[in-house]
């Protein structure tokens, strides 16, 4: 299930198993309140209370908005051995899970490429919703 609006390089993450570049990623320092979305099918996989700076380059969570909303698979490409992050509505690559979180948080930090991610801000109660 791939979108037809995505660009080749988000393809190229998405279901190409790709990193992007550290530090490029447009939602990296992305601060305000609300919900991170799979480019490619729009699934809820992030709330911004759950973000933190990890210093890696890379937008970092402590958990999904919704365990059920992703799934975690054993990766050992490059001679590593590391947690990969998918969507659970269409498998597309999010980025990787590692044991080095903040420990107050769980110790979870689910390092997620920006360029898999919508962000939609929270809309504030005096905001107009007409």
């Amino acid at each position: 299930m791939d979108n037809p609006q995505l660009s080749d390089d988000e393809r190229k993450v998405l279901f190409g198993g790709g990193t992007e570049a550290p530090f490029s990623g447009a939602l990296l320092h992305e601060a305000r309140s609300g919900s991170f979305t799979c480019k490619n099918c729009g699934q809820v996989l992030f709330a911004s209370d759950t973000k933190f700076d990890s210093g890696s380059g890379w937008p970092s969570f402590t958990e999904p908005a919704n365990r059920e909303h992703v799934v975690l698979k054993t990766d050992s490409s490059f001679g590593m051995e590391r947690t990969e992050v998918t969507c659970a509505n269409c498998g597309a690559h999010l980025g990787h899970m590692f044991e080095d979180g903040p420990e107050d948080a769980g110790g979870k930090r689910y390092c997620i490429n920006s360029v898999c991610l919508n962000f939609t801000p929270k809309q504030t109660d005096t905001e107009d919703t007409a």
